[in-house]
């Protein structure tokens, strides 16, 4: 008796799984780098979900060294999109997302994350003390480019998080690099906050009639060229 419990548990959990993961691939399918936006509002609960989504990415070593800053003042969207190569999705969207990273890792820094996490955790602060020190001992040798550039890849893992759980609320999204950085960290007023802009990511609804890419199939390359299993066999 237990055991066809157990079976009929397990399999209803199976069952719950297989359809979120295929719920995710389909929402990855549906989901496409939006052209046009038609600049209607995303429900704020929607915007609280992405942004939740996005907090709860992981990072290394857990130090989360970015944030996201949201925006949607229209005029303050003009004056973004003169920067961000006058892409139209900057003014069209609901909200524009501005991930902000660090320029640098530093004692101070490091040890005030640690110090919220031991915290939060109730332990004490001295529990991090070797962990950290293994840390600044790798990063301080390595330069502050590197440090910025490592704090930059940290917020692309970010950035992929907002647009998944983006594509889970069926809103669109326009992935964006291509803007002027030096200019957008000028406009946002973030020299001297120890934070770098790194990515774009504008919120909002397809406007079908005038997007080019909307009925366009979407195209990756294949499992067979994408994927490769390797063992150490392999490479003898």
């Amino acid at each position: 008796m237990l055991v066809l419990v157990f079976d009929s548990i397990r399999d209803h959990y199976t069952t719950r799984i297989n359809k979120k993961i295929m719920s995710l691939i389909d929402d990855l399918k549906w989901r496409y780098a939006t052209k046009k936006m038609n600049g209607t509002k995303v429900p704020q609960e929607k915007i609280d979900y992405i942004l939740e989504a996005t907090r709860l990415s992981p990072s290394s070593s857990g130090l989360q060294p970015y944030k996201v800053l949201v925006i949607s003042d229209k005029a303050l969207l003009e004056k973004i999109k003169d920067i961000a190569w006058n892409q139209n999705q900057v003014i069209d969207c609901s909200h524009l997302l501005v991930f902000v990273a660090w320029d640098k890792y530093t004692n101070e820094r490091v040890s005030e994350v640690f110090n919220y996490t031991m915290d939060q955790r109730g332990l004490p602060h001295s529990n991090m003390d070797d962990y950290k020190a293994n840390i600044l001992s790798i990063y301080e040798p390595l330069g502050q480019e590197w440090h910025a550039h490592h704090a930059s890849k940290q917020s692309y893992i970010a950035f992929a998080m907002a647009i998944a759980a983006a594509a889970e609320q069926k809103v669109d999204t326009t992935p964006m690099e291509g803007f002027l950085n030096e200019k957008l960290d000028e406009l946002l007023q973030l020299e001297g906050t120890g934070y770098k802009s790194t990515l774009l990511l504008p919120l909002g609804y397809r406007e079908d009639e005038n997007d080019w890419l909307v009925n366009m199939k979407k195209v990756r390359t294949p499992k067979e060229d994408f994927i490769t299993e390797v063992s150490l066999e392999d490479l003898k």
